[in-house]
């Protein structure tokens, strides 16, 4: 027998034997938080092992674990396996004829999906493909990663359409240089037939090399014209569009060395053929000898022993009396408990199962040291109706224990919703349900959200009413605000036109002083005038009434005639 992994053996059994001095020098933990006398009083004595015999027994169990992580086998041994493989190389013809589009959507394309559907065929066996037309290029050697060989098919499009016409010696010549190591040479060609009509000497060239050609013909017998990348037709030298058709002579290269031809089928019949007859041509070569170890596993046994002894230590462990109160003493680091607190425990519990609930506080609180003795106290201050305490003491049981937690966060529930706080009611409710899918709690809170959806539309209608009583009281205010601007603005305009009527009224008393001034100025002027012109015709008067009076008495008086406007006859002064 012998180990797999004997490693394991010495990095786990250090640790190990570590841990087994740790746990028996150092005093258990339930040892530290019970007296002695406790001890007893909690614990129900197995008969059959004691502590030490089961430390004992799992201690035998992890060693037993450990040798079954390193592997024990026996009869080892080493077996070799001849692996072989049929190898063949796939050529494509990429000439300009290839893109004449009597095969849809072209020749190439066409071609290109048969070559995938080839490597798709030939899984189990070593490929190469090359690329041809006046020249070779070799796409890839022979390889048996078909999936990536596959990738780099996909890869080639019209871009690489070299040249016009195309030649089969290149492409015989690169399967010759990629089949050097190969007994049976296999060569699958994929071309519309090349403008050859006689391949003698591609079937000489083939037999000397011992080379199979298989041939599938990717074209029909109408001539096609050949439309190019960028739109135009293919022309020769005079300028007349070159067409290009199916040339089955080719067939005579395939026939003639030990190969075979089929023209393109819309299924996948062609290609299945050429496969099969690949397969039929060729006999497996040697490839690589494997070398593998077959041995007996008996990792089992030890596993099951360990398992076993586990169950044997598990079910021998001590019962514990009042289980609950021992794990609320267990979560506090501090707490010390002692015989005199299951007594209170007891006082405490009978009094809150007799309604004493003032009584069951009192108690509850000498004992509240741990999550569940706040548990507890919290429970009797909620049927006191003291809400704010109770849910100050729920708040306080910080707990692992799932059931501990989901009792605690229904009653935060409860108790905030006797405190009218329905949002941290929903709250509570619902983390209690993340815990325990209770149907108590999902109708509690069901009828929590109820309340909350009325109060909140009480509130909504509220908040609608004083928000329209507002806008009311707004538009009041404004209406006065704008009636007492209006009637401002009007006292303002009648002052404004009290002051301008008493301006004009003024300005019109002035002027007419001012013309009242002035007539009596002109009345004063006009009467000194009067008198001067008074004066000066009287004094004028007199020296008129001389003159004529000397006139008369010189008789030198004239005659002054004129016509009457107003009478029809003509009067003589």
């Amino acid at each position: 027998m012998e180990f797999l992994y004997p490693n394991v053996l010495f990095f786990m059994l250090i640790p190990t034997i570590l841990l087994a001095f740790f746990i028996t020098t150092n005093k258990k933990n339930i040892e530290n938080f019970f007296t002695k006398e406790a001890l007893n009083r909690l614990t129900v004595q197995n008969k059959y092992m004691n502590k030490n015999t089961r430390t004992i027994l799992f201690f035998i169990a992890i060693l037993l674990m450990i040798i079954s992580l390193a592997r024990p086998v026996i009869d080892k041994k080493e077996k070799k396996i001849q692996q072989e493989k049929i190898s063949h190389v796939i050529a494509i013809d990429i000439s300009k004829s290839m893109l004449a589009q009597d095969v849809k959507p072209s020749r190439f394309i066409f071609a290109k999906n048969k070559l995938l559907k080839l490597l798709d065929l030939s899984k189990d066996k070593e490929v190469a493909v090359i690329l041809f037309s006046n020249n070779s290029y070799i796409l890839s050697p022979l390889t048996k990663d078909i999936d990536s060989l596959k990738d780099i098919v996909k890869r080639v499009d019209e871009r690489y359409t070299f040249d016009n016409g195309s030649n089969i010696e290149v492409a015989i010549k690169s399967a010759k240089k990629l089949l050097r190591y190969v007994q049976h040479k296999n060569l699958v060609i994929l071309t519309d037939g090349t403008e050859e009509n006689n391949f003698e000497y591609d079937i000489k060239l083939a037999k000397k090399d011992n080379i199979s050609i298989f041939t599938i013909g990717i074209a029909t017998k109408n001539r096609t014209p050949i439309k190019l990348k960028d739109g135009s037709f293919l022309t020769d030298s005079n300028d007349s569009i070159v067409t290009t058709s199916l040339n089955e002579n080719i067939k005579e290269l395939s026939l003639n060395t030990n190969g075979a031809y089929i023209s393109y089928t819309l299924d996948n019949y062609d290609v299945s053929s050429i496969i099969n007859q690949v397969e039929k041509n060729s006999t497996k070569q040697e490839d690589k000898k494997t070398k593998f170890k077959i041995y007996t596993e008996l990792f089992y046994y030890p596993l099951a022993l360990a398992l076993v002894i586990l169950l044997i230590a598990f079910s021998s462990l001590p019962k514990i009396k009042y289980l609950s109160f021992v794990l609320l003493v267990f979560i506090s680091n501090d707490a010390k408990a002692a015989i005199t607190d299951f007594q209170t425990i007891d006082e405490a519990t009978n009094a809150y199962k007799n309604q004493n609930y003032k009584i069951a506080e009192k108690k509850f609180k000498e004992i509240a040291k741990n999550p569940q003795g706040y548990y507890n106290l919290a429970n009797s201050q909620y049927k006191e109706k003291k809400y704010k305490q109770a849910l100050n003491s729920y708040k306080k049981v910080v707990t692992t224990n799932n059931d501990l937690q989901f009792k605690k966060l229904h009653n935060m529930g409860n108790t905030y919703t006797k405190l009218n706080k329905l949002e941290d009611a929903v709250k509570m409710y619902e983390k209690a349900l993340k815990i325990k899918d209770d149907k108590q709690t999902k109708e509690n809170l069901k009828i929590v959200k109820e309340a909350l959806k009325k109060q909140k539309n009480k509130k909504d209608k509220q908040n609608k009413k004083d928000k329209q009583q507002n806008k009311n009281n707004k538009d009041n205010k404004n209406k006065q605000q704008n009636s007492q601007n209006k009637n401002k603005q009007e006292n303002k305009q009648q002052q404004q036109q009290q002051n301008e009527n008493q301006k004009e009224k003024q300005k019109k008393s002035d002027q007419e002083k001012q013309q009242s001034k002035q007539q009596k100025k002109l009345d004063k002027q006009e009467q000194n005038t009067k008198s001067q012109i008074n004066k000066k015709k009287d004094s004028i008067s007199n020296r008129e009434e001389k003159k004529w009076l000397r006139q008369i008495d010189n008789d030198n008086l004239g005659v002054f005639i004129k016509k009457d406007e107003e009478s029809k006859s003509n009067t003589k002064w």
